[in-house]
């Protein structure tokens, strides 16, 4: 078995990308409202700060900050795809591997973990989370994708409404 190395700073903030087997799939966009009480649920028993979100059809980006002394986000991560996973009726496709471990074939194993180093590339992650459903084609417009946490920050005054309409508004450039 592969051991992961993870970087695990007590009350850091890290950046993950999570995403389902299927990725033709559209189902964490069809079921927001069991996805957003999967995040919930266990926020509740297992507090952490989303710092920013964006859920897309089949996979999703946030900024997490977990409280001090606390490293266990690989806990949250089980805990809430296990929580989606339940409010699911069971039908996906999933492979030998998986019905011996008994396992469901929604989400993928593991997911894509940074640990934000300083202001700079918190900013960095969260213009890149908020600009994902351009790059990906789903709408012309930041603003106009409803499963972001960009409104919250219009709203704040961090972003400008009309940040992300295309390439040219956003610093850098951003591969996936």
């Amino acid at each position: 078995m592969v051991t992961y190395r993870r970087n695990l700073i007590p009350g850091g903030t890290y950046f993950f990308t999570v995403t389902l087997v299927d990725r033709s799939s559209t189902l964490l966009v069809d079921r927001i409202d069991e996805l957003r009480e999967a995040f919930r649920t266990v926020r509740m028993k297992r507090p952490f700060e989303i710092d920013a979100i964006v859920i897309l059809p089949d996979h999703l980006h946030c900024v997490w900050t977990l409280p001090q002394k606390d490293i266990d986000y690989a806990l949250r991560w089980r805990e809430i795809k296990s929580a989606f996973s339940r409010r699911i009726p069971p039908g996906e496709y999933r492979s030998k591997g998986r019905i011996n471990k008994k396992e469901r074939g929604i989400w993928q194993r593991r997911y894509w973990e940074h640990t934000i180093r300083d202001e700079q590339d918190l900013e960095k992650h969260m213009d890149y989370i908020h600009y994902n459903p351009v790059k990906h084609k789903y709408v012309s417009r930041t603003s106009d994708w409803p499963y972001s946490s960009f409104q919250r920050f219009v709203r704040k005054g961090v972003y400008p409404l009309q940040w992300g309409i295309d390439d040219r508004t956003i610093n850098g450039s951003f591969g996936e």
